[in-house]
């Protein structure tokens, strides 16, 4: 696979293309971990309101515990600690939801901020790229000596535009039937640096 061209332009070019990416990527990486630890800090209060609330429940289990062992009258003057327990624990788990709500959001928001700009720039950029790797590397195959620069000829005279077929010859066609040397390599020349390819010495 042939990832960048022989031609030190077209090469630096893809080169910073690539590193400028990469730093992309990078960037929304750690902007999402900013947020994704900023937007988690909002759970704190409902941890500790959680934590509060297990606490006040086992307190209030304790003393209805203790109450409740009082003769006669102990399981009247225990009754209200059980509401209050449940009450408790019913702050608890909603302190509980609270947390895993936040978390969740966090976790939707990291994944949206690292990826959706990210795959917004490689909808652009990949494809070209990918669509010059697979022509190089097709062309590279085929470039070993310079009895191979019959073909490029052939498909410059299909692809090139015909004010730069003009400046090769007045008649690149009539040039390339009657197979003149010159004007074959100068037509290879232009197809294959239009793939990022040098033509063979």
């Amino acid at each position: 696979m042939k990832l960048y061209a022989d031609t030190p332009v077209r090469r630096t070019r893809q080169v910073a293309g690539d590193l400028l990416f990469v730093l992309w990527l990078v960037l929304w990486v750690y902007v999402a971990g900013v947020v994704h630890d900023a937007t988690t800090e909002l759970a704190d209060p409902g941890r500790q309101a959680e934590r509060a609330a297990e606490r006040l429940s086992g307190g209030l289990g304790d003393a209805r515990d203790s109450l409740a062992d009082v003769p006669l009258v102990g399981e009247r003057v225990a009754a209200p600690f059980d509401l209050a327990t449940d009450a408790s624990d019913e702050l608890a788990q909603a302190s509980r939801d609270q947390v895993r709500a936040v978390e969740s959001l966090a976790f939707w928001l990291r994944l949206s901020i690292a990826t959706m700009p990210t795959l917004l720039v490689a909808a652009f950029y990949l494809p070209g790229r990918v669509r010059f790797a697979r022509r190089a590397s097709a062309g590279q195959r085929f470039v070993d000596s310079a009895d191979d620069l019959d073909l490029f000829a052939l498909r410059a005279l299909a692809t090139q535009p015909m004010h730069v077929l003009a400046r090769v010859s007045d008649d690149p066609a009539g040039a390339w039937r009657d197979r003149d040397p010159a004007v074959i390599a100068r037509l290879a020349e232009l197809e294959l640096r239009s793939v990022g390819l040098r033509p063979p010495r």
